[in-house]
C-alpha cells in the first residue's frame, strides 16, 4: 500500500510515542487524523491542539467510518470493540510497523536499532539533518527537547526512523543507512532466548537496501554474523574502531571532544548533554552526517545547540550542590551508563537513585544485572514493579533485585515515601530512572528540592 493517496487516517492507540509520530506525519501531509486512546495525557492534549480528533472510550459512535487507513499499536487488545469492528467490516487495518515499512521503501531512510541508545542517536541524527539544512522526516521514540516533539517534517523524501525491536517491528524496515548500537538481551517475553533476539538483529542488518551502509558499534557481539554490506564501526574511545571520540574534556555538565576517522577528523564538538555514553551516541550521529556528505563545520555549529531528549539524562535541576537527573533507563546496561556518567561528571556529590523496574518478565530475567548496576550508587530507593502490559508473576517483585545487591544502603519505598524522603534528606545528586510512571514524580520532586 502507498502512503501517497491517504486522506483520512484512524489510530487505535494514538497517544503512544511511536503512534503519535505517525499521526503527526499524516497530519502534515494534509490528512484528517483521528483516533482512540485509553487515557488523556500531555501528549494527547498536544495532538488535540494540533487539530486531531481523539476520544478516550471504546465507542463505535465516535470512530471514523470513512477512514482510508486504520493503524493500531500492538498494545491494543484484539478484543477491543473498535479494532474488531474495523476488521469485521474489511477496512485496511495495519500495524504501525507496516506503515513504517511503506515509508522506508518510498523514502531514503536512516534507521537506528539496538537495545540502548536508539532514541538519543535517532534524535541527534534528525536534529543535525534539520539544523544543517539537509532536512528529514523524523519518527522518534522520545520527545526532542529542542522542538518539544517526536516528529518533524521536511519536503524531501528522507526519513530518520527509530527502529523498535519490541514485537519484531524493526524487521519490517528497509533502510539505506542502518545503525546498530547494542544487542543485549531484552524483551525475552517476545523472543524467548537471547540467541533468538540476536538472530532478529542480524536479520535487521540484512534488510539494508542494495548499496546501503551499516554503522555498527565497535566490538558488538556476533559482529561476524551481521550483513556483509559496507560496514563502518564507531566507538567512544577505541582506536580500533573506524570512527571514535578522542580528547574528551568534561565541563559544565557536558563535554568537548574530537571525532577521528581514518579519512577525516572533526575537532571541538560541544555536547551540552551529560553521560559519557552520549559522547559515543554523538559519534554515531556525526558518522551518519559524514556518510551523507554534510559540511563538518555545519555539524559542529549545530551540535552546540543540541539540548537532548526528554527523560534521557535530562537535567531537572543543576546547581553547585544539588543535581537532579531524570532518565528512561530500564535495562541494566542503561542504568550502569546512567549512574557511571552522572558520577563522572559530579564525583564530589553523594549519588542517590530512585529506580522503578519495568515489567515483571524483565525484572525476572535481568535481576542480577539490575543489582550489579544499582550497586554503583551510594544510596538506592526501589519502587514496586511497573506492570505495563503484563499480569503479575508469582514470586517476582522488586525484592528480587534488592536481595542480589552488594550495596546494603538500599530500601524499597512507595511513591509517597519517595516524596517524604526528599523532604527529610539533604540530597546532593538525585537520579530518577525507569520506563513506567515514575516520571509523574519528577515535577513534585523538583518542587520539594527547590523549596528545601
Amino acid at each position: 500500500m502507498s502512503i501517497a493517496n491517504i486522506s483520512r487516517v484512524y489510530f487505535l492507540g494514538i497517544g503512544g510515542i511511536g503512534m503519535s509520530a505517525l499521526a503527526r506525519f499524516f497530519l502534515r501531509r494534509g490528512a484528517f487524523v483521528s483516533g482512540y486512546d485509553r487515557t488523556p495525557t500531555e501528549l494527547t492534549n498536544q495532538l488535540e491542539a494540533e487539530r486531531m480528533v481523539i476520544h478516550f472510550e471504546e465507542n463505535l459512535d465516535l470512530i471514523d467510518r470513512t477512514a482510508d487507513l486504520v493503524i493500531y499499536t500492538p498494545a491494543i487488545p484484539k478484543s477491543h470493540i473498535e479494532f474488531v469492528w474495523y476488521n469485521e467490516n474489511k477496512y485496511p487495518v495495519f500495524k504501525r510497523s507496516d506503515v513504517l515499512n511503506w515509508i522506508t521503501q518510498e523514502f531514503f531512510t536512516i534507521t537506528v536499532a539496538g537495545t540502548h541508545g536508539k532514541t538519543t542517536i535517532s534524535t541527534m541524527i534528525a536534529y543535525l539533518l534539520r539544523e544543517t539544512g539537509y532536512g528529514c522526516n523524523a519518527f522518534l521514540g522520545g520527545i526532542s527537547s529542542n522542538y518539544e516533539s517526536n516528529y518533524w517534517s521536511s519536503p524531501n523524501d528522507v526519513a530518520v526512523v527509530e527502529a523498535d525491536e519490541y514485537d519484531r517491528s524493526f524487521l519490517k524496515l528497509f533502510p539505506d543507512i542502518a545503525v546498530l548500537t547494542a544487542i543485549d538481551p531484552d524483551h525475552l517475553d517476545i523472543y524467548g532466548t537471547p540467541e533468538a533476539m540476536e538472530e532478529a538483529f542480524i536479520q535487521y542488518t540484512r534488510n539494508i537496501k542494495e548499496g546501503g551502509r551499516l554503522l555498527l558499534k565497535h566490538g558488538l557481539h556476533r559482529h561476524a554474523d551481521l550483513a556483509t554490506t559496507a560496514t563502518t564501526t564507531y566507538s567512544f574511545g577505541n582506536m580500533m574502531a573506524d570512527i571514535c571520540a578522542v580528547n574528551v574534556r568534561p565541563g559544565n555538565g557536558g563535554y568537548m571532544f574530537d571525532v577521528q576517522a581514518k579519512e577525516w577528523e572533526i575537532k571541538d564538538v560541544a555536547l551540552n548533554v551529560g553521560g559519557l555514553h552520549n559522547v559515543e551516541n554523538a559519534v554515531a550521529a556525526i558518522a551518519v552526517t559524514q556518510m551523507l556528505g554534510i559540511d563538518p563545520h555545519e555539524v559542529v555549529k549545530a551540535f552546540a545547540g543540541f539540548r537532548g531528549v526528554k527523560r534521557r539524562f535530562e537535567y531537572i535541576l543543576k546547581r553547585d550542590n544539588l543535581v537532579f537527573i531524570d532518565d528512561y533507563a530500564h535495562h541494566p546496561a542503561e542504568l550502569q551508563a546512567l549512574i557511571s556518567g552522572a558520577r563522572s561528571l559530579f564525583p564530589e556529590l553523594k549519588c542517590t537513585i530512585c529506580f522503578q523496574p519495568h515489567l515483571f518478565t524483565r525484572t525476572r530475567d535481568l535481576a542480577d544485572g539490575f543489582a550489579h548496576s544499582l550497586d554503583l550508587a551510594d544510596e538506592i530507593w526501589l519502587l514496586d514493579i511497573y506492570p505495563a502490559r503484563e499480569l503479575p508473576i508469582e514470586g517476582v517483585t522488586t525484592a528480587m533485585i534488592m536481595e542480589r545487591m552488594v550495596n546494603k544502603n538500599v530500601k524499597i519505598i512507595s511513591k509517597q515515601d519517595f516524596l517524604k524522603n526528599l523532604e527529610e534528606n539533604n540530597l546532593q545528586l538525585l537520579i530518577t530512572a525507569g520506563a513506567g510512571d515514575i516520571d509523574k514524580l519528577v515535577a513534585p520532586a523538583k518542587e520539594i528540592l527547590m523549596r528545601n
